[in-house]
């Protein structure tokens, strides 16, 4: 009986070691949605190599327009382009950020042409 108690103690430790190392880079990932001018636009941060990938995505724009998108690492312009969206209405921009003291926080602000601006912010530990 105490060897089955023990097996059982062992299994259940060993699942719940494996689960936390499985969720772990997981949380490393953060992502922010919104939409503008009917298209959806993303930012994505995870962590890399000490610092932050971050991509910023646009879908569903109208096929060739124009958009000024930009990226800020804590307030200060990280990367900033106007592109024009691709036949399928995508557009991609991509950068990478060393990890800075403290929270890191980045705004993505998407502008179609002749639109308002919007934006989304996400801040990581």
């Amino acid at each position: 009986m105490k060897k089955i108690i023990a097996s059982t103690i062992l299994v259940a430790t060993a699942a719940a070691g494996s689960a936390v190392l499985v969720a772990a880079p997981a949380s490393a990932d953060v992502e922010r949605r919104g939409t503008c001018a009917g298209a959806t636009y993303e930012l994505n941060v995870d962590r890399e190599r000490g610092g932050y990938e971050v991509d910023a995505d646009i879908e569903n724009a109208r096929a060739s327009s124009r958009w000024t998108v930009a990226v800020r690492h804590n307030g200060k312009v990280a990367v900033s382009r106007t592109l024009e969206a691709d036949d399928e209405g995508e557009l991609d921009l991509d950068t990478f950020r060393r990890n800075t003291r403290g929270k890191d926080t980045f705004r993505l602000t998407v502008t179609p042409a002749g639109g308002g601006a919007c934006s989304v912010k996400v801040s990581v530990a």
